[in-house]
């Protein structure tokens, strides 16, 4: 492991954009996670998050990581020109030459899209806890911690998230054709769900329609990037004002998704493996 650490360290202290959208994405992050202490201006009038509860325990949990979740295309693209760069300057046919092993290749992916993560997660875990006991109204030890699965959804999210790219770029060695790839996914996943909810909904009363859209079970909530943003619900339900205007948050945990991502997360692995043993390179 720590060879295979060394080896990714060296490959990406040489990479400048590398360097560069690390740093700006982990700045990125920390202001993000700070923005309910800025008053926003949303069609004229003046908003204040941190006044609307989002770093009230344990609601805090829910919105800093859906909040901060927008960001992973950001870090995905470090994850993508990483992996991209070796095909495009032949690094993985050099390094392969000097006996590096598909399964080594694959690991140091891995362990680079881990390491992301897991600062990822820790800072994000940390400034919340700073953030909760800063601002919330309440920091009993029971609040504080009854929502903190939110933490372990966030980190499954990004490295299933991460999984997916590195299978995305090992299939198609291209930057560009990766997000055009990501893209059209993400808009047939859009137009499959739609589908499926027209259908389910079709010929029911308008009073039974959310509730369907809310309880039932839809197939198309375990394809791998509606699963992922399954695991953190939309928090703005849960705001003051959606309170005050009578908005109900309901929810619950999201197992299917979670399960599902687990099992992507597998095939993306082991998909890339496959196609490195199987592509004559």
């Amino acid at each position: 492991m720590l060879k295979l650490l060394k080896l990714e360290y060296y490959k990406n202290l040489n990479y400048k954009p590398f360097k560069i959208f690390t740093a700006l994405y982990f700045a990125i992050l920390i202001a993000f996670l700070f923005i309910g202490l800025v008053d926003l201006e949303v069609f004229g009038e003046t908003i204040n998050l941190k006044e609307q509860g989002i770093y009230n325990f344990p609601e805090i949990w829910n919105f800093t990581t859906w909040i901060v979740a927008l960001l992973k295309i950001f870090l995905g693209l470090i994850i993508v020109f990483s992996i991209c760069q070796e095909f495009s300057n032949r690094m993985f046919k050099q390094n392969t030459i000097d006996g590096l092993s598909r399964e080594e290749f694959i690991g140091s992916k891995l362990l680079t899209i881990s390491i992301f993560t897991i600062v990822s997660t820790v800072i994000v875990f940390g400034i919340t806890m700073f953030l909760g006991y800063q601002y919330s109204k309440v920091t009993d030890s029971a609040k504080v911690f009854a929502e903190i699965f939110f933490i372990g959804n966030y980190f499954l999210k990004l490295f299933t998230f991460f999984c997916f790219l590195m299978f995305l770029s090992v299939l198609l060695r291209k930057s560009i054709f990766v997000f055009l790839a990501f893209f059209v996914f993400w808009i047939l996943e859009g137009i499959l769900s739609a589908v499926e909810k027209y259908q389910k909904v079709s010929g029911v009363k308008p009073a039974e329609r959310m509730k369907i859209l809310h309880d039932d079970f839809f197939i198309t909530h375990l394809l791998p990037l509606e699963s992922m943003s399954n695991l953190i619900p939309n928090p703005m339900m849960r705001l003051n004002m959606a309170k005050m205007m009578g908005m109900k948050y309901e929810f619950h945990y999201p197992t299917e998704s979670l399960i599902a991502c687990l099992v992507w997360c597998a095939i993306f692995i082991f998909g890339s493996y496959f196609i490195l043993k199987k592509r004559d390179w």
